[in-house]
């Protein structure tokens, strides 16, 4: 990924903050999971819940993982960190991995956010 070719664009899913960047050269968003991972899991510490979870999908020899990159994002102490992200349709598949009562409507979002560049 050129991050040269990308902006960030924060958006808002139930007041919480899902960093996301808009890659121009392939036209697709990327999407930082532990963002969306803290927001399905309700967890207090997202990142090892995502660290903890993208380990057991290696396990289990799931594709995913092969998937993800990595962009520096601004983290919320101001420091920009090397972040795991995904596009939409990766994100899909990690959202099927987490129990989560905000699974559905997370879903909903990510396709009204792909949608929006398609119109």
């Amino acid at each position: 990924m050129n991050q040269d070719k990308m902006h960030l664009i924060n958006k808002i899913f139930n007041n919480e903050t899902i960093r996301t960047v808009w890659d121009k050269e392939q036209e697709k968003y990327f999407i930082s999971i532990v963002d969306l991972v803290g927001v399905l899991s309700e967890s207090d510490r997202p990142r090892k819940y995502w660290s903890d979870l993208k380990n057991k999908l290696k396990q289990e020899g799931n594709e995913v993982s092969e998937k993800i990159g990595q962009l520096k994002l601004k983290s919320q102490d101001g420091k920009y960190r090397m972040t795991d992200v995904c596009d939409i349709e990766e994100m899909f598949r990690i959202i099927e991995s987490i129990p989560s009562k905000n699974a559905e409507p997370i879903k909903g979002w990510l396709a009204k956010l792909g949608n929006e560049r398609i119109n």
